[in-house]
């Protein structure tokens, strides 16, 4: 008896490990909405997260055709795109972002990756400042603590979370962080003359929606969780890079008094290279024009 259970338990790890593996290289294109009185046309964005270095086809090709067809307004790129683990590498999301620089705008927001560049001088030198180099030289808008503009009615900020909110929860207890934190980095909100512009905000982690949503931020985006690395049906994701077991937001599209949250299940892996019922994800976001 033991024998039987021991080689079905073999043949399900298997069969998991394969389907991993497929996964990890068949992204999703799924697609969330969103109204506004604060629009001034329709728009649609694609958003990018969490790729570390995973290539869909040779240069991404893949996923460069999927974002072609969907003619996005603009490319939202909200961290973690590369693996800064050991030398680092960034040749893959240049050469990605190359490509959607070509024909779109593109906005990027930093994660926990690119700021371990700059947190880890003594491992990876000055590749931060090069990589950020190269990124604006194809005019990306690369957003440190800083807000542009999509055209009159939209503004655009990514924040640069410090290290101590992404520690290990398992180890550590998780700091709280408050809208003081936000209007330090980015500036109050409500001390903004004229218009009532939509904001969007760019922060890697979703873990702090409240105070993203008390600074002003209308629509949030964010990653980093990979969607749980596994995910449950009825129980969703199991566990996040920061050892957090079964958190409600690994994944998906959040709401709190009027504001909104979508976080990408993300294009990539690193430490734990697996994924289960848990394919990759390039997020579009549709913003519509509602009336006053």
């Amino acid at each position: 008896m033991w024998k039987e259970a021991a080689a079905w338990m073999a043949g399900l790890g298997c069969a998991c490990l394969a389907l991993s593996e497929y996964e990890k290289k068949h992204f999703s294109v799924e697609a969330v909405t969103m109204g506004s009185d604060k629009l001034d046309q329709d728009r649609t964005l694609v958003f990018l997260s969490d790729l570390h270095n995973n290539e869909f086809g040779q240069d991404n090709c893949q996923l460069v055709e999927a974002v072609r067809g969907i003619k996005p307004d603009a490319v939202l790129c909200g961290g973690d795109m590369m693996v800064c683990k050991g030398t680092g590498d960034v040749g893959v999301p240049i050469k990605l972002i190359s490509q959607l620089a070509d024909r779109y705008p593109v906005y990027y927001g930093n994660g926990n990756h690119e700021n371990r560049m700059t947190w880890e001088r003594d491992v990876y030198g000055t590749l931060y400042e090069e990589y950020k180099s190269a990124l604006r030289r194809m005019g990306v808008v690369y957003l440190e603590d800083e807000t542009a503009a999509l055209g009159t009615d939209v503004l655009i900020s990514g924040i640069d979370l410090g290290k101590r909110y992404y520690r290990k929860a398992l180890y550590q207890k998780m700091p709280s962080m408050g809208k003081e934190y936000l209007d330090r980095k980015l500036g109050r909100t409500d001390h903004v003359e004229g218009k009532d512009r939509f904001r969007i905000l760019l922060a890697h982690s979703p873990l702090y929606f409240a105070d993203y949503a008390a600074w002003g931020a209308d629509l949030t985006l964010a990653g980093h969780f990979h969607g749980g690395t596994i995910r449950i049906p009825a129980l969703g994701g199991v566990m996040t890079p920061q050892y957090q077991f079964f958190l409600p937001w690994c994944a998906g599209d959040f709401e709190q008094q009027g504001k909104r949250m979508v976080v990408s299940r993300g294009l990539g892996t690193h430490s734990i290279n697996i994924r289960l019922n848990n394919r990759p994800q390039l997020v579009v976001v549709y913003l519509k024009k509602q009336r006053k």
